[in-house]
């Protein structure tokens, strides 16, 4: 979709757009999204939000293929379909992971699931990086029909209705409850905090049509390796993790990683070489990996079950929304001061919020998992 509006566009901040009109929708239901998970068949919400999806990549095939004069706010009130169907997703699956992982096994569970998914945001830019060739119309096709294979594998899930809580409190106490949680544990709103200004200054992933078309000149397919390569380096670290996870030091291993992924996204905002570019994203997914492990496995080891669907909720509203703010954040300074100062100035941003954390929040620090 990136490459898209900006072709019909040629405007950085309407790709900022697309990631606010994703965010937006996110974050004003992410709250109420935990509390409706804690409280009802988690598997249920996990397959209506694949099928929202589904139905949002058959509407955006239609708006590619079929003459319309209506511009492009179908594209941007499409994303914020997605949005709200994000909302619930995350909650709903980050609680089924409690569920079916032992406690113990946690940290590696997380790790295999970063792997995975990783795996899918590798071959995803890929694959579509060439399917593009043959116009939008086909990418948004093929993952309608992917997507509709997540709501067939997701009923396969056992159900756990059984495992909702069965006293249903007021909304608003329940809401206020998770937020209380998160704010009251200094590790995990030290490590959501860390890693959610990170990605809001530090994520060039909105500018990359820029580069891909205008700075590199890589076209498309150029544009898919851009998005791959951090993905790239996630699974191979990930790979690693598995059987080598950082305990011993992981409050200094997570600070460490995010303040390179820092130093990575100001080498690439000045990189005029395609190789060299692709080299720094893979480091950055590296270093980028290794955080969201740590940052899954704190979450999910220092959370109780009753809370995980409202813990979820906020760990989405600061990490997962951060992404599509971060794109609007990037649109809007590219706009003011240029694609290349305003990577740049995100990846500074990026290491005076490390430093920041580090001082603010000594207990994550000194974490040990």
């Amino acid at each position: 979709m990136g490459w898209q509006m900006y072709a019909l566009t040629h405007d950085p901040l309407a790709l900022g757009l697309v990631g606010l009109s994703e965010a937006l929708p996110a974050i004003s239901m992410g709250l109420f999204a935990g509390h409706f998970v804690d409280h009802h068949d988690r598997r249920m919400i996990l397959s209506l939000a694949l099928a929202t999806c589904t139905a949002m990549a058959i509407a955006l095939y239609s708006f590619t293929v079929l003459p319309h004069t209506l511009g492009t706010w179908p594209l941007y009130v499409a994303v914020a379909i997605v949005g709200i169907a994000r909302s619930f997703f995350g909650p709903a699956m980050f609680s089924l992971t409690g569920h079916v992982v032992p406690k113990n096994l946690y940290g590696n569970a997380m790790t295999w699931s970063t792997t995975f998914w990783q795996t899918g945001a590798v071959t995803g830019p890929l694959i579509a990086g060439f399917v593009y060739i043959a116009g939008p119309e086909w990418v948004y096709i093929s993952e309608a029909i992917i997507f509709l294979l997540a709501v067939v594998l997701s009923r396969r899930i056992p159900s756990m209705e059984s495992r909702v809580l069965s006293v249903v409190m007021p909304v608003m106490k329940s809401l206020m409850e998770g937020i209380r949680f998160v704010t009251s544990h200094p590790v995990i709103l030290g490590a959501l905090s860390l890693d959610m200004f990170a990605i809001f200054f530090g994520g060039a992933v909105a500018l990359l049509p820029i580069y891909a078309k205008d700075i590199l000149f890589v076209g498309p397919v150029g544009l898919g390796w851009l998005r791959a390569v951090p993905a790239i380096g996630s699974i191979l670290v990930s790979l690693f993790l598995a059987h080598n996870a950082p305990k011993q030091y992981a409050g200094k291993i997570l600070l460490g990683c995010v303040a390179g992924f820092g130093l990575c996204i100001i080498g690439f905002g000045l990189s005029k070489l395609f190789i060299l570019s692709l080299v720094l994203l893979c480091v950055s997914g590296v270093l980028d990996g290794v955080s969201v492990v740590l940052r899954g496995t704190i979450v999910q080891t220092f959370t109780p079950d009753a809370m995980r669907g409202r813990v979820a909720s906020v760990n989405m509203m600061f990490i997962g929304s951060s992404n599509e703010l971060g794109a609007f954040e990037s649109g809007v300074a590219a706009r003011l001061m240029g694609t290349v100062p305003a990577v740049v100035f995100g990846g500074i941003m990026t290491l005076v919020v490390v430093t920041a954390a580090a001082f603010k929040w000594p207990q994550l620090r000194k974490l040990k998992l």
